[in-house]
């Protein structure tokens, strides 16, 4: 592996996918609160609010982070690159002890 894919795994791996998950995350979260204030302005009377806003924001953020998190995989397809965070291949080497000493 190349210094140059190695940079773009450890980028991928240690800042890109953390990022996407806490955006996405936190454009559920608006998605749902907007769902409740909407709710609550029904349960009052009133037609008028921002829960509406805040559900179409919170999907469109959503929309978004899927939409980066699949041109990411789709670079990393196109030129083959090998990303991958955990290492199991030599899980059958491993051998487990009895932890209580039986």
């Amino acid at each position: 592996m190349s210094a140059g894919e190695e940079l773009l795994q450890r980028i991928v791996t240690y800042i890109l996918d953390p990022a996407i998950r806490v955006i996405f995350t936190a454009g559920l979260f608006l998605f749902l609160w907007g769902l409740v204030e909407f709710l609550w302005a029904i349960r009052s009377g009133s037609t008028e609010g921002n829960g509406k806003q805040h559900m179409i924001w919170g999907m469109v953020g959503m929309l978004i982070m899927v939409s980066v998190y699949g041109i990411i995989a789709l670079i990393v397809n196109t030129f083959g690159l090998q990303i991958s965070s955990t290492d199991v291949s030599r899980i059958n080497n491993v051998q487990v002890g009895n932890p209580f000493g039986n």
